[in-house]
Order: C-alpha cells, then sequence, then structure tokens
C-alpha cells in the first residue's frame, strides 16, 4: 500500500491532519457560549425566584452568588453574553454579504474577541461597588 493511499480521508479535529482556523474556532465558541448562557441565565433566574420568595432565600442565594466561585462564574458568563452579542452583530454583517475574504474574516474574528474581553472588562469596572 502506497503513503498516500494511509492519508486520511477527511481530517480529523484532533491530531495532526488539521491545523484550526480562527472562524472555526470562533464558530466552536459561539456554540460553546450559547449553552452557557443558558446555565448562566437558569442561575440568574434562581436569584430573582429567590429575591420574590423572601430574605432568607435571597440571602443564600447572595452567599452562592457573591463567593469567589459565584463570582468567577458570573465573570465569565459576562464575557460569553458580551461574545455571543459580538459575534451574533459579526454574522448579521455576514447575512448582509460583507467579510467573507479570509482576512476580513480574520480581523472581524479578533475585533469579537477582543470586543468581548474590554466591554466584559469595563462592565466589571462599572459595576464595582
Amino acid at each position: 500500500m502506497s503513503a498516500a493511499n494511509k492519508r486520511p480521508l477527511s481530517p480529523f479535529m484532533i491530531g495532526p491532519y488539521y491545523k484550526p482556523q480562527m472562524t472555526s474556532v470562533l464558530s466552536i465558541t459561539h456554540r460553546a457560549t450559547g449553552a452557557g448562557l443558558v446555565v448562566g441565565t437558569l442561575l440568574l433566574v434562581y436569584w430573582l425566584a429567590a429575591a420574590a420568595v423572601g430574605p432568607k432565600a435571597y440571602e443564600h442565594a447572595q452567599a452562592v452568588l457573591g463567593s469567589m466561585l459565584g463570582q468567577l462564574f458570573l465573570f465569565l458568563w459576562t464575557w460569553a453574553l458580551f461574545y455571543h452579542l459580538a459575534n451574533g452583530i459579526r454574522h448579521l454583517f455576514w447575512d448582509a454579504g460583507y467579510g467573507f475574504e479570509l482576512p476580513d474574516a480574520t480581523k472581524s474574528g479578533w475585533a469579537v474577541v477582543w470586543s468581548s474581553i474590554i466591554l466584559t472588562f469595563l462592565c466589571w469596572l462599572i459595576a464595582a461597588p
């Protein structure tokens, strides 16, 4: 059997045959942040429901969300929200037919990454007591 016949027929996502591109990584991240936003939103609904139930339940929810782990989760949820928003705007431009060239797609991808990071830090700086 020749060396050409031993090659895989399609690239595997994990391994030496496939190098992830910016657009594929951002696409996977967009889907993951969408799922993460669902989980985080359920946590925020828990917080609101606890406020409606009474002071003891609200105090417990505040303790959970105010803990180091809770704050980290909220920070990551905020980043996921801004990432999903920025990438959604990017997709709107694509729907209009703009930004399909590889250099443009790479630039807009980096714009999504950096804008989500900057907006997350700005949000937390403004909201900090």
